[in-house]
């Protein structure tokens, strides 16, 4: 095989390039042609572990859109920020510390040859392979060490789509002054413009569009209604920031978001849940009035002890503690597993050392190596006791069979002298995954992916949930649909004709 390559540049970050190149993905897979997506280099907290590695999120959904199986060949450089200035490197799934030490601009120099015999490989061995960019192409300081827009182009000879956020204003700006700042040869690999998130009559564009293509040769062959429910997370920071919920709220889950939060598309799936209020949190106002039976999530983070530190300064740790004082429920995932602890101990330099929230008597030491792997477990029986359930809002998950993952470098485990003066957390999931306190309210895990499990869903969530929770084949499906209605006749089949 010697794949076409279609490619999807933005003006912007955030202009829609992933969910456009997931859609893409699933539309010529539906055609019977064999697809891979591909990033050369993505900057996100949102990993996904494949095999014994990890890419980013956005990549491993494409791949599914795409039918393929997950590789990290498909997301060769991941960047994942710790801190403004600092990023960890992952290189072809893996960590790589020299990597992480380098200079931006040797770094380049150093893993182009590595994606480009990622790209080769899938180039040799699909029908189609759908290619996202980053930023925008047009980032002129930055060009002469690209690795990740217009020399993939060039490389795989790419037809380029050049997608721009209507909504933001300045659109027609965006697309002319990106073209106007490519050199000839890359402005002939852009074969169209894609107008995303109107919202109004379209007819009233008019004639911005033809005066656009009489500029520069190259037509617009889409306008996108702006879809705020089509299902698949964001890829960069928090999906959605509106407070909104299916039908009476019965239940709020306060996700506290704080600056290196990672993973966060795992709750996209509570989005769907009848009743459930999904609220992401920066300040101790906004958890003011929760109830009991409300819940207040610690997610994933990059950098547990600095998020730990914005947490206090915000004054969320009081609110936390709280809620938690009053028998609210609090779940801590990965990182925020680690910050309900009483430290975190860090004597290889990192993460940092810090005291915990003091909410699970666990002490959590950073090692050098990572886990990245699959996981799959069952949530101890005790977990309804000693408490009875009514009381306990992590009871119904006792007994369930559930899968997922784990990315983190810190391990956890009993306080050694709490547990001498019988303050001792119980263990729901085995080797350490899964932690609850005595009273019941308080849960942490390691695992990943506890809202994407539908045995998880239906226990927590059963009642509610009215027929199935839509599945990801599903809202794939209807990205391809939705290309499918809203590009011009023949578009996407000319682009890899």
């Amino acid at each position: 095989m010697s794949a076409k390559c279609v490619m999807v540049l933005g003006t912007t970050s955030g202009a829609g390039k992933s969910w456009l190149t997931t859609a893409l993905c699933r539309h010529y897979a539906r055609m019977g042609l064999k697809v891979a997506p591909f990033k050369a280099q993505n900057m996100s907290n949102n990993a996904r572990v494949v095999g014994a590695g990890e890419i980013g999120s956005a990549q491993y959904f494409q791949a599914l859109a795409a039918r393929a199986v997950p590789d990290v060949r498909m997301n060769p450089l991941l960047l994942k920020p710790e801190r403004d200035t600092h990023s960890q490197v992952v290189l072809m799934g893996q960590v790589d510390e020299a990597l992480s030490k380098m200079a931006w601009r040797g770094r380049s120099a150093s893993v182009w040859p590595v994606i480009a015999r990622a790209l080769d490989e899938l180039i040799a061995e699909n029908d189609v392979v759908v290619i996202e960019g980053a930023g925008s192409p047009a980032e002129i300081n930055l060009s002469g060490g690209d690795i990740v827009n217009m020399r993939v182009a060039r490389h795989a000879n790419a037809a380029c789509l050049l997608v721009t956020d209507i909504d933001r204003g300045g659109a027609f700006a965006h697309l002319y002054g990106t073209w106007a700042l490519l050199p000839e040869p890359e402005r002939a690999l852009i074969k169209g413009y894609v107008l995303n998130k109107f919202r109004g009559d379209a007819g009233l564009l008019a004639p911005a569009p033809e005066m656009l293509e009489q500029l520069t040769g190259v037509p617009t062959v889409a306008t996108l209604p702006m879809w705020w429910q089509h299902g698949l997370p964001e890829e960069d920071g928090v999906f959605d920031d509106r407070s909104t919920a299916r039908g009476a709220v019965t239940t709020t889950v306060a996700v506290i978001a704080y600056p290196r939060i990672s993973n966060l598309d795992e709750f996209q799936p509570l989005k769907n849940i009848p009743g459930v209020r999904l609220l992401w949190v920066r300040s101790p106002s906004e958890l003011a009035g929760l109830a009991p039976s409300d819940w207040i999530i610690l997610p994933g983070s990059k950098h547990t002890s600095g998020d730990l530190a914005w947490l206090r300064h915000q004054g969320l740790d009081a609110a936390v503690a709280r809620h938690a004082g009053q028998g609210g429920a609090v779940l801590g995932i990965c990182g925020g597993l680690q910050m309900l602890g009483e430290a975190l101990i860090d004597t290889h330099g990192i993460d940092g050392n810090a005291p915990g929230l003091g909410l699970l008597p666990l002490v959590t030491l950073f090692e050098p190596d990572k886990t990245v792997r699959h996981t799959q477990a069952c949530f101890d029986i005790a977990m309804a006791q000693p408490v009875a359930a009514a009381n306990n809002p992590w009871a119904a998950l006792a007994g369930v069979q559930v899968a997922g993952y784990e990315i983190h470098h810190g391990q956890t485990q009993q306080h050694a002298a709490m547990a001498q003066a019988g303050d001792v957390a119980r263990i729901v999931l085995p080797k350490g995954l899964g932690w609850q306190n005595g009273a019941g309210n308080v849960l942490g895990l390691y695992l990943h992916g506890l809202f994407e499990d539908p045995a998880a869903l239906q226990a927590l969530f059963g009642a509610r949930l009215n027929g199935p929770v839509p599945t990801l084949d599903s809202v794939f499906d209807g990205l391809a649909d939705y290309i499918a209605q809203h590009f011009e006749p023949g578009v996407l089949s000319a682009l890899i004709a």
